[in-house]
C-alpha cells in the first residue's frame, strides 16, 4: 500500500491582493448561507493574509487586537463582524439575489 503525502492548505497564503481577499470573502458569504461562524472564519483568514502580506504595523495591530474577538466564533455578534471587516478595509453591501 502506497502512502500519500499531503500538506496543510492555508487559504491565507494564497490571498495576495485586496481583490483576492474581496473575492474570497464574497465566495464565503455566498457559501455560508446562514452560518455566521463561517463568515468569522473567513475574516480570520483575511486578517492572517493581510498580516502575512503587509508589513504595515497597523495591520498587525488590527489582527492582534481583534484576534481574541474573532476566535470566539460562537460568541461574536454581527456588530463585531462588521467592525472587524471595516478594520480590515472591507464593508458589507446588499445587492439583489440573481
Amino acid at each position: 500500500m502506497m502512502s500519500i503525502l499531503t500538506t496543510r492548505w492555508d487559504s491565507a497564503e494564497h490571498l495576495k491582493t485586496e481583490s483576492d481577499m474581496q473575492l474570497y470573502l464574497e465566495a464565503c458569504l455566498e457559501e455560508a448561507e446562514n452560518d455566521p461562524e463561517f463568515i468569522i472564519h473567513a475574516l480570520n483568514v483575511v486578517a492572517r493574509a493581510k498580516s502575512m502580506n503587509q508589513t504595515a504595523e497597523n495591520t498587525n495591530q488590527i489582527y492582534k487586537s481583534d484576534e481574541k474577538m474573532l476566535f470566539l466564533e460562537d460568541k461574536s455578534d454581527f456588530s463585531t463582524v462588521v467592525s472587524v471587516a471595516r478594520k480590515l478595509g472591507f464593508k458589507f453591501a446588499i445587492r439583489p439575489a440573481t
